[in-house]
């Protein structure tokens, strides 16, 4: 996923045990009560809380989502 400089993701709910890996940029990760910057190469675990992405900068991340079958 792509994001502009000052765009990102409003508040949602998670999706389950997932990691945001940021691949350019700097984003933040925020839930109600805390806050994680990533940079390139950084792999931060979602929160399991609802939730919001910041881009910081323009940025690529990968979201991964586990789904149990």
């Amino acid at each position: 996923m792509a994001l502009r400089a000052g765009e990102g993701l409003s508040e949602h709910s998670s999706p389950g045990e997932a990691t945001l890996q940021v691949i350019v940029g700097h984003i933040a990760l925020r839930s109600s009560d805390e806050s994680w910057e990533g940079k390139p190469g950084d792999l931060l675990p979602i929160p399991t809380e609802i939730h919001a992405v910041d881009a910081l900068e323009d940025s690529v991340i990968l979201l991964t989502v586990v789904k149990a079958q």
